[in-house]
């Protein structure tokens, strides 16, 4: 499966943005997904995760409240709609499928099929 993340830009602080995870090859239903973001000079941090169904869903505690992530199979798209944005959560942001299914895992290692990410700058 290969994964096109979109959506990114340049928004004020208490802005919003809306990205799009969209997955082409393989049928994206079979796949639980993550979004990641990387600061610049950062490891890559656990932002989210949805399962297959779209009924399962994790937030890291720096987005909770802030961030809902939603899925339409039918698109084969994954949302990352953000809300209230800080200028920490400033990063290119990443999703990616679950190597294993049900795993619920925030560690990138336990994702793949990254796709090329997308930059939010969130100004102060």
């Amino acid at each position: 499966v290969q994964l096109q993340a979109s959506g990114g830009g340049l928004v004020q602080a208490g802005g919003s943005l809306r990205l799009s995870c969209a997955a082409s090859g393989r049928t994206f239903s079979n796949y639980d997904m993550g979004w990641f973001r990387a600061a610049s000079g950062k490891e890559r941090e656990f932002v989210g995760s949805i399962s297959w169904s779209g009924g399962i869903i994790f937030y890291a505690d720096s987005v909770k409240g802030r961030f809902t992530i939603s899925s339409d199979n039918a698109k084969n798209t994954v949302y990352l709609q953000m809300n209230s944005l800080k200028p920490e959560d400033t990063a290119v942001y990443y999703c990616a499928t679950a190597r294993k299914p049900m795993s619920w895992s925030r560690t990138s290692s336990d994702y793949e099929n990254w796709g090329q990410g997308t930059l939010v700058t969130v100004s102060s």
